[in-house]
């Protein structure tokens, strides 16, 4: 019963911060910010391994300045 309790008040916790960051957003309209994030987050994750490799070439071909503060 606790297990059950603990996880209502976790996702309730969790409903209340996405009120919050989203903001002034529709419900509706939420999708269309978050998914692009979350898509984003998704790539940079999967990605990890061959970002040096990445920034390095970037930079060999004079490539975009703003890969080099990442």
């Amino acid at each position: 019963m606790t297990t059950n309790t603990n996880f209502s008040q976790t996702a309730a916790f969790i409903w209340s911060v996405a009120d919050l960051l989203r903001g002034d957003f529709k419900q509706s309209q939420y999708g269309r910010v978050i998914l692009p994030f979350t898509l984003l987050r998704r790539l940079e994750c999967v990605l990890e391994e061959s970002k040096d490799a990445v920034v390095t070439q970037a930079e060999k071909q004079g490539g975009i300045a703003l890969l080099a503060n990442l």
